[in-house]
């Protein structure tokens, strides 16, 4: 498809959210007759979509609606914007996908690009709606798109640098109505398969980044015909990017002289870069950075920094742009994010923690004595590991639980062999929450919103608590 072939075509725009409006505006402005329609209309705002030439499906909007079923056996075409933008698009495309981290490796491989000097752009689940710069982009230009399995479930085709970080169980509903109701995948295998689809078109031109830690990522690389590398925190890699003895790693394999080894070579541009071969294994090694040099906090953040490091050799960018980078990003709002610092006291903001596993990730990246907030929402998470984790922690001094889960998480604590001294309870708003953690937190302690839950029984959304915390914290600065 090209943009001509959009001129006086009748589409439906379904759903009528950021992506929805942003693709009615570029529609429009290619000469489509567009119509949004939005469940906001009424119950029957589906009923007609046999009338149209083309359906745009946005993230959410499931493709088996019986309404979209029935068009599309009338021949309507059913699209979404990333699979169109995937069509149109002039450019090589990085796509980054996972059911963690995939925003802030998305946001480093861009900044990546755009230290280097290139014309970058970055979009779909974060940022930008990709349609907004579709038509400011050239032959020459990088786009870096973070994709969620929604926007992935009908792609025909994939990324030139396609990367899946970690991948679990979050998105399943824990029981059929709730699926119904908030649009969850109805299996794992389904969530997966939808996430593999970033591979599953690739040529042998194009490269996957897997990551190893992860069985349901490393064993996706029989979905690709592209070159694979993968990425660990925890282990050496035989080709791709790790971290060994407090050293990130980029490890190449094959003869000097191959075409793909050459390139990542000649992104540096430097003699100084200590590349070592040996003829035996045939592979050459370069440390990027050390650890303790990337600004990021948390362990877990380690494989994201490797995989943007991989993503970004590969697109052309520099060491020396990658290492100016990882020591000047502080990572996405929301995200373990400093708010500041109270009477020696460190507050963070990690309210996009919605489950166990970063819940503990967050937890595991200080050593200084720890108040955490947590609890929220039911979405069926097993917090085993969590309460094992805070059990063992000899660094907790105080949790304040809050919310519908706060229950479940404290009984899994075990709370005589841990070093807990206070277990707060019922506090019904964020302003309660940061001053009850104000009066017994001591200068070196650090207070965490890091909630391992969903924020819907409190809160709008996470953002909206995020906020709510920062603005708190604010007000006991003055």
């Amino acid at each position: 498809m090209n943009m001509i072939d959009l001129k006086d075509k009748k589409i439906a725009v379904i759903g009528m959210g950021i992506e929805g409006l942003s693709s009615i505006a570029y529609l429009k402005k290619h000469g489509a007759e567009v119509t949004g329609l939005d469940q906001n209309q009424g119950k029957d705002y589906l009923k007609n979509l046999k009338g149209y030439d083309m359906m745009i499906r946005s993230p959410g909007i499931k493709r088996n609606l019986p309404q979209i079923v029935q068009a599309k056996q009338k021949e309507v075409a059913i699209t979404s914007q990333t699979k169109l933008f995937f069509d149109l698009c002039p450019c090589p495309i990085i796509g980054i996908t996972g059911t963690k981290g995939k925003g802030t490796t998305a946001a480093l491989i861009y900044e990546m690009c755009k230290k280097q000097g290139f014309d970058a752009y970055i979009g779909g689940n974060i940022g930008r709606p990709p349609f907004e710069f579709l038509d400011t982009l050239n032959a020459h230009s990088k786009v870096v798109l973070e994709l969620s399995s929604y926007q992935l479930e009908d792609l025909t085709k994939s990324p030139h640098i396609a990367v899946i970080l970690m991948v679990t169980q979050e998105h399943l509903a824990p029981d059929k109505k709730e699926l119904a109701d908030q649009n969850y995948h109805e299996s794992l295998e389904e969530y997966v398969n939808s996430k593999r689809n970033i591979l599953r078109f690739q040529t042998k031109d194009d490269f996957a980044i897997l990551n190893r830690d992860y069985p349901a990522t490393h064993e996706s690389d029989t979905h690709t015909k592209g070159r694979i590398y993968q990425v660990s925190r925890e282990r050496e890699c035989e080709e791709g990017c790790f971290v060994r003895n407090g050293k990130v790693i980029l490890r190449i394999l094959g003869k000097l002289g191959t075409s793909v080894n050459q390139k990542l070579r000649n992104s540096d541009n430097q003699t100084s870069l200590n590349y070592r071969s040996t003829e035996s294994s045939e592979f050459s090694e370069v440390e990027i950075i050390d650890t303790r040099d990337i600004l990021l906090l948390g362990k877990y953040n380690w494989e994201n920094v490797c995989a943007a490091v991989m993503a970004a050799k590969l697109a052309g960018v520099s060491t020396k742009a990658i290492v100016s980078v990882l020591r000047e990003f502080r990572g996405l709002e929301h995200r373990l994010e400093l708010v500041g610092e109270v009477g020696g006291v460190k507050y963070y903001d990690d309210s996009f923690s919605t489950t166990p596993e970063t819940a503990i990730a967050a937890i595991e990246a200080f050593k200084e004595p720890e108040i955490l907030i947590l609890g929220g929402a039911h979405k069926g998470s097993d917090f085993t590991e969590l309460g094992r984790v805070i059990s063992s922690k000899k660094n907790i001094k105080a949790i304040i639980g809050i919310g519908l889960e706060w229950p479940r998480i404290k009984e899994s604590i075990k709370y005589h062999v841990s070093n807990i001294k206070y277990m707060i309870e019922g506090a019904k708003d964020m302003k309660t929450i940061v001053t009850t953690a104000s009066k017994i937190a001591e200068p070196g302690d650090v207070v965490l919103l890091s909630p391992a839950c969903s924020s819907f029984d409190m809160f709008p959304n996470y953002k909206v608590r995020g906020e709510q915390f920062k603005n708190e914290v604010l007000k006991l600065k003055s």
